[in-house]
């Protein structure tokens, strides 16, 4: 008590340093940078990786990127071409020009040369870059050569898309988070007691949020996902607190005229309740930090981290801003529009066997259905995209117009023999899906006699240590065809050079893809595990974490399962994120009604009045947390052109119901059948078992007399 009469007592002291601390934070936010990248999340052991890096390293060439030019003459193209290769960090332009003068027939070319540079009414060239392919300097440089070559010049390529990505989300964050306010705002004012709570809970948290996007700026950047959900997902995970906190007050006010008073004891009953709900909630985020793909880590710490800021406002922000406005507050309740559940609650328990064969009927068609969406996730970010946007016009128009769908670069060693690295690089022609090979020695062995190669195009494929040669495919990233080619090719580079290396976005996309399996299998693991030790330690029993999390888990496997159903693909991303935080939100539900039901238990109430209880009380808190995680994702999910965010949002909206409904309908009727077990295997609970058997003793010695 002494802390919570403490905060009290400071309550004007607290709201001035969270004002004085939002400055900061929003420079903060400000300063963050935002990795658009998601290959950059790759384990830097990969050889991918390190492939990348010594790309940078020998070449001093990290992205790249085609530029087509459509119907223009080439000396028009060849004058922007000067222009490109003026600009900051752009390292090489290699255009056919760089093989031979424009003097010289295009026919003279060789074939695979001329096919790979121009089509009937385009030509292409490829930009590198000396810096890395999310990295600031690119991004401006990319930005710059739109600007220069104008409209009829298509720029494709993995940064062109960061770009195009990055706009796209500066321009729907802002919404989102609008929209996530104004629809938890009216769930609040429809299920709520009062008319300006809600506003003064959105103040509170609003701060906390604040607060978490600015202290980002110490871990360096943050992922797009992450800047894009982490506000959305903060206010919906931790509207509950301020629920709870509101509630306490108005229950201790019945008690006591002294409001200080009332706020004191509702901070010590909140902080207490809040830490057992909170800690499920943060174990979920922290499982997400055991993924070797690290976007997991970047969105698990600043979630985890928003959910204990979130515990901190509402212990002290929100209690301050309560009493500082608690007249208006007062003024403006009204009764809940919840209806009163008690009749509701009595008819569910009553034919509780419907909902126990209900739970029995759905497992094996929602496991069967998650089971196969896990495995039909898209991994291509690109193609969820809007059609009109830059970058996917101009990647339509490099596969169209010379049947690119993905280049992939060979790194083997410069020592390796000439015609050793021929033989290697006829090998690769011949592997299905390669429209063309670019090497040094593709480029000597033909009719331009070695001494005409220009030392720029020579520096451009072979350094000290490395030699560099491009790979067109026909297939696009992240397909079964390119996997498969990208086996091939490298098998066929090891059988040269047990040290060389493919890379690029395919090679990329595959590891991204088989490292996201591994890892989907240890988050669920590590979070299933975590949230039912939290459960055994809370609740002090064996059987009622399995309960809690059968309900909660069959709650996922139905949301993660219905995309297979309807027909749908989820990004990589999304099962493993859903299924951690789904768990780790809404089994707050089941542990709200789980606290009640062994409190009225151990009373001495017996099983039907218990789980009457606990299910009446609890329908009220869980539908208005469920309700809010609804509306906080809901707007999002329906707004976004980003098909990732926007999946991501409808499957945590759609999971909040899901989870809500199964713990109202299902949970009471776990409770019934197995309160026996429950009461063998919970600590304090045992003593009902052996009541219940004197009982009967009693009445059986009292017939026998």
């Amino acid at each position: 008590m002494k802390f919570s009469r403490g905060i009290v007592k400071s309550r004007v002291a607290i709201l001035i340093l969270t004002v004085l601390l939002m400055i900061p934070s929003v420079l903060g936010m400000m300063a963050t940078r935002v990795n658009y990248d998601m290959l950059t999340y790759l384990p830097s052991d990969m050889e991918t990786v390190k492939g990348q890096n010594e790309l940078l390293k020998d070449f001093n060439k990290g992205a790249f990127t085609f530029l087509i030019f459509e119907n223009m003459p080439d000396k028009d193209v060849e004058a922007l071409k000067a222009k490109v290769e003026q600009i900051d960090h752009v390292d090489t332009v290699l255009w056919y020009d760089s093989v031979a003068d424009l003097s010289m027939p295009k026919e003279l070319l060789p074939s695979d040369i001329y096919k790979a540079f121009n089509s009937e009414n385009s030509t292409m060239m490829a930009v590198f870059f000396d810096t890395g392919t999310s990295d600031d300097h690119t991004i401006t440089a990319v930005k710059e050569i739109r600007k220069v070559c104008g409209e009829q010049c298509f720029v494709s390529g993995m940064t062109a898309l960061v770009v195009d990505l990055k706009d796209l989300c500066e321009k729907e964050e802002p919404i989102y988070v609008g929209l996530a306010v104004l629809l938890s705002c009216v769930a609040m004012l429809i299920f709520l007691d009062s008319w300006t709570a809600p506003f003064v809970f959105l103040a509170s948290i609003g701060s906390m949020i604040v607060l978490n996007l600015g202290t980002n700026y110490f871990l360096g950047e943050v992922s797009y996902i992450t800047k894009a959900l982490s506000a959305v997902l903060q206010l919906a995970v931790t509207m509950d607190y301020s629920i709870f906190l509101w509630h306490s007050y108005n229950e201790e006010l019945q008690s006591t005229e002294d409001h200080k008073e009332a706020m004191a004891v509702a901070i010590k009953k909140t902080f207490t309740s809040v830490i057992g709900s909170s800690v499920t909630t943060i174990a979920g985020f922290v499982a997400l930090c055991f993924m070797s793909f690290t976007l997991g880590r970047d969105l698990g710490i600043v979630m985890a981290k928003g959910v204990v800021l979130g515990v901190i406002g509402c212990i002290t922000v929100l209690p301050s801003l309560i009493l500082v406005f608690d007249k208006p507050l007062q003024k403006t309740k009204h009764r809940s529009l919840i209806p009163d559940t008690k009749k509701f609650s009595g008819m569910l328990i009553r034919i509780f066997p419907v909902f126990l064969m209900l739970f029995v009927a759905l497992i094996l068609p929602a496991f069967y259905g998650y089971k196969k969406a896990n495995k039909e996730v898209y991994y291509n970010i690109a193609q969820t995209l809007p059609e009109d946007m830059n970058y996917i016009v101009s990647t339509s128009k490099l596969n169209e117009q010379y049947g690119v769908g993905a280049t992939h670069m060979v790194l083997v060693r410069s020592d390796l023999e000439p015609n050793e690295v021929r033989a290697m690089t006829e090998e690769i022609k011949d592997v299905n899906g390669v429209k063309y090979v670019i090497s040094l020695e593709s480029l000597i062995g033909t009719r331009i006699p070695e001494e005409m190669i220009p030392e720029r195009v020579t520096s451009i494929l072979k350094s000290d240590n490395w030699e560099l040669m491009l790979v067109g495919s026909e297939y696009g990233v992240a397909t079964d065809e390119i996997n498969n080619q990208i086996d091939v090719i490298s098998g066929i580079i090891k059988k040269y050079d047990s040290n060389g290396m493919l890379i690029g976005e395919g090679p990329c996309t595959k590891d991204m893809i088989e490292t996201t399996d591994h890892d989907f299998r240890v988050v669920t693991i590590v979070s299933v595990l975590a949230i039912f030790l939290i459960i055994l330690f809370v609740e002090k029993s064996a059987s009622l974490p399995l309960i809690l999390i059968s309900v909660i888990e069959l709650g996922i496997f139905i949301n993660l399962g219905l995309p297979h159903y309807l027909g749908q693909s989820m990004a990589f991303i999304t099962p493993i994120c859903i299924s951690t935080i789904q768990l780790g939100a809404t089994v707050d539900y089941a542990i709200l009604m789980t606290t009640r039901y062994k409190t009225e238990r151990i009373g001495g109430k017996n099983k039907k009045d218990a789980v009457h209880i606990a299910l009446s009380t609890s329908i009220p808190s869980i539908i208005v947390s469920g309700m809010g995680l609804f509306a906080a994702t809901f707007g999002v999910a329906l707004y976004s052109d980003i098909e990732m965010i926007s999946s991501m949002c409808m499957l945590m909206a759609r999971g909040a119901i899901i989870s809500m409904l199964l713990v109202i309908l299902i949970m009471p009727a776990m409770f019934m059948l197995f309160d026996g077990i429950i009461c063998r295997t919970t600590i304090g609970m045992n003593h009902i078992k052996t009541e219940k058997k004197k009982t009967m003793e009693v009445s059986f010695h009292g017939q026998n007399s």
